[in-house]
């Protein structure tokens, strides 16, 4: 993909901007409930976070030489970079704008951050026991001073520095981390009042410099590069060069630094001088730096009022008081998170770990929950005798601890567990459960769009298929004996892996309605994905569009295609959905001369998906589902509420109600 906008096509790090732009729009959204908007500020702040860990990351990369997969133009990276500050010290600017707004909302529900100016006596008392019982036994100054050593500072870990002079007038600059265990916001008792812990500790800072003289404090914060490349030198399995890996990303290079707005230039120098960072990597903040933690305010309780109202997922009738075995026997089952629940899933596993005529479960992993009731599921079955395989990708960017943890446990238990693959991510969601019945192996399929993470499926929009045809189980155990190095995969019957042959199926899916469209018949194509990135999908979407092909894409994230771009992509609409809930699926229809094609699938059309990962391309096959499905993308489409349209320009424009409101998560929830 090119490095900067080009005449067909969007930057991807300028269309994630446009992306976390639309997630902080919903803080502004007066529909919103007070703290939901509270909480997508919080998104906002967290995903800039990454942005830089990740995106901004591989761009230094780039120029320092250190990806080889791109030789791109220096220049044009350079100038990616300061479009870049410019948008994001805008989205900051807004940002803190919101903020204030926001606080002086909260305010009014007497929910207070306020600052030590503020306090009377009584809180003054209150502040200055905790900080003596909680706070100064966890903290340390650091005096740097002739040419010292600088010490390691945490990624995104909040500091202070100090400039304090000497009674020679000696100036010494110091630097304090705000201990981690300690949470960013002080409550006061019996009441929703807060202070920042900086703020804390900024009052009692004269103890911690006894016989200096304050000249000023502020605090500042840095952003190491995340992105993780594996070392292929160190340890001879996959398991240890994660390790290894992990060690390595605490100590990246810093490519931002957060300081307060009203920063003494003379700490801003030593900063600089000391951390050897230039200037266009350094954001002045106009508030609180990192805001992060008002998501502490988010779940406060006795605010359900100020809150998004209560949904609880809805039963799915044909498995309540049945034998999921049985169920699934009879038809395949499509399962819609997080409007159903996902505790069928959990069900399925544990039903199978006690089943006696379960014999094998074999199971893919990506982002499991600290304590995931699927780990415990498959514990309980192979400490029952039944012989478990798992195979736990260990490369889930910033998952990769927790899943070594999950891996190690299932291994205790008796669990064979896979490490993934060495180059390959193993990114698609199957399961499958084998049991003797009778005479016979019968096999039952899981697949679905998104983890098998309980916590995640209560805000992610995600669909599942058990199924048992037979077509289907085949495959799915061809392609475990693949990933366990068994075996070769030639041909399979239903399913398309990528980086085999997916690519290729979706293509050759476009190029049946292309030859549709050329020959004067109805030609189709809707997509809903997260992302959209990769080039050779893109300009075979161009190519669709010219010939006359009508084609609809629901991208949530990142865009890199141009839609209504000339006769280039006149055809090409694009929406992006961003709500309460998180929208995760990603399905794909083709009109297919009125035979109409319906897949699911764990990828996104990112060149990481189709060429990197290992990725699962399913087909809906039976026609009630497939008329789900088609129902569910026809809402999707009306959507008026949620929905932002992609302009050519690469920003998004509202959807016009025409006094009809369609607010798709609403009406999923109904």
């Amino acid at each position: 993909m090119k490095t900067f906008e080009s005449k067909n096509f969007i930057s991807r790090e300028l269309s994630w901007l446009e992306f976390n732009k639309r997630v902080f729009d919903e803080s502004k959204d007066k529909n919103n409930p007070l703290l939901e908007r509270i909480y997508f500020l919080s998104i906002t702040s967290s995903n800039l976070d990454e942005f830089f860990m990740t995106r901004v990351s591989a761009l230094i990369n780039r120029l320092n030489g250190r990806n080889n997969r791109f030789n791109a133009n220096v220049n044009k990276t350079i100038k990616l970079l300061k479009v870049i500050r410019r948008r994001v010290e805008l989205i900051i600017y807004k940002e803190y704008k919101c903020f204030n707004k926001l606080t002086e909302k909260l305010e009014k529900e007497k929910i207070l951050i306020v600052k030590p100016e503020a306090l009377n006596n009584k809180e003054k008392t209150y502040i200055s026991s905790y900080y003596n019982r909680k706070i100064i036994s966890l903290i340390t100054p650091i005096a740097i001073e002739n040419n010292k050593h600088f010490p390691f500072l945490n990624n995104k870990a909040l500091n202070l520095a100090f400039l304090v002079e000497k009674e020679n007038k000696a100036l010494v600059f110091a630097t304090l981390q705000l201990p981690l265990s300690v949470s960013r916001l002080v409550k006061f008792p019996n009441k929703n009042k807060f202070i920042l812990l900086e703020d804390v500790i900024k009052m009692f800072s004269s103890e911690l410099f006894k016989g200096y003289k304050i000249l000023s404090i502020s605090a500042y914060r840095i952003t190491r590069n995340a992105d993780l490349k594996l070392d292929k030198e160190v340890g001879e399995d996959l398991l240890e060069t994660i390790e290894h890996s992990i060690k390595r990303r605490k100590r990246g290079e810093i490519i931002r630094i957060e300081v307060e707005e009203n920063i003494d230039k003379r700490l801003l120098k030593k900063l600089k001088e000391y951390l050897k960072i230039d200037k266009q990597y350094i954001y002045k903040i106009s508030g609180p730096i990192d805001l992060t933690f008002l998501n502490i305010i988010t779940n406060i309780k006795g605010y359900g009022y100020l809150r998004y109202p209560k949904f609880e997922p809805k039963k799915v009738k044909e498995f309540e008081g049945k034998n999921i075995f049985k169920v699934i026997q009879e038809k395949d089952v499509l399962l819609s998170h997080p409007y159903q629940r996902f505790q069928y899933i959990v069900d399925f596993l544990k039903e199978a770990a006690n089943d006696p005529k379960v014999c094998t479960i074999k199971q893919t992993l990506y982002r499991v929950s600290e304590k995931s009731p699927i780990i415990e599921a498959l514990i309980e079955a192979a400490e029952n005798g039944k012989e478990v395989m798992v195979i736990m990708e260990l490369k889930a960017r910033f998952d990769e601890r927790n899943n070594i943890i999950c891996a190690k446990r299932l291994e205790n238990a008796g669990c064979h567990v896979i490490y993934g693959l060495v180059g390959l991510k193993i990114h698609g969601k199957l399961l499958i459960v084998v049991r003797r019945e009778g005479s016979r192996i019968k096999r039952y399929v899981h697949m679905a769009t998104g983890n098998y993470n309980e916590t995640t499926a209560n805000f992610y929009t995600d669909l599942g298929l058990f199924t048992s045809k037979d077509s289907i189980t085949k495959d799915v155990l061809s392609i475990f004996n693949m990933l366990s190095g068994c075996s070769k995969i030639v041909n399979l019957n239903k399913l398309f892996l990528a980086p085999i042959n997916m690519k290729k199926k979706f293509i050759d899916l476009i190029n049946e309605e292309i030859i549709s469209a050329k020959e004067g018949k109805n030609a189709r194509i809707i997509v809903k994905i997260n992302s959209l990135e990769d080039k050779e999908i893109i300009e075979k979407l161009y190519e669709a569009s010219v010939s006359g092909v009508k084609i609809d894409l629901i991208v949530r994230g990142i865009c890199c295609l141009r839609p209504n771009y000339g006769k280039t992509s006149k055809n090409i609409n694009v929406i992006s959905i961003v709500g309460r809930f998180l929208e995760h699926s990603r399905i794909f229809y083709f009109y297919n001369g009125n035979k109409e094609k319906v897949y699911l699938s764990s990828a996104d059309w990112m060149t990481r998906n189709l060429d990197r990962r290992i990725e699962i391309l399913f087909p809906i096959e039976d026609k009630k589902i497939k008329l789900i499905i088609k129902n569910r993308l026809k809402i999707y489409l009306m959507d008026n509420v949620n929905a932002r349209r992609l302009k050519s320009n690469g920003t998004y424009e509202k959807i016009n109600s025409n006094n009809i409101i369609i607010d798709s998560q609403k009406y999923f929830q109904k």
